[in-house]
């Protein structure tokens, strides 16, 4: 191979090779573009979840400290029909 005919191969592989770099170059920023983005959609999704979550257990609290008050007035005014009641709300199977 002579010294002219490297130089007329070597001109295009180059620019072959710059192109690969660039189109390379393209993906991973890319690549890095939508992983950023999918990262901040699930951390806004889990930010959603947290502030339900944190909702939920504050009616379930609520509404515990009803019922155990509910329970409260119900056995002060007659523990004997509430027991019934309970019994025939939970029946036993045999």
């Amino acid at each position: 191979m002579t010294l002219s005919q490297f130089f007329s191969y070597s001109g295009p592989l180059a620019t072959f090779i710059a192109a690969a770099v660039v189109v390379l170059a393209a993906f991973r920023t890319n690549t890095a573009r939508v992983w950023k983005e999918e990262a901040e959609a699930q951390t806004a999704r889990a930010n959603r979840l947290e502030s339900d979550l944190k909702e939920i257990k504050e009616r379930l609290t609520h509404i515990e400290r009803d019922n155990a008050r509910l329970v409260s007035l119900l056995t002060s005014l007659d523990p004997n029909r509430l027991a019934a009641v309970r019994l025939a709300a939970n029946p036993t199977e045999d």
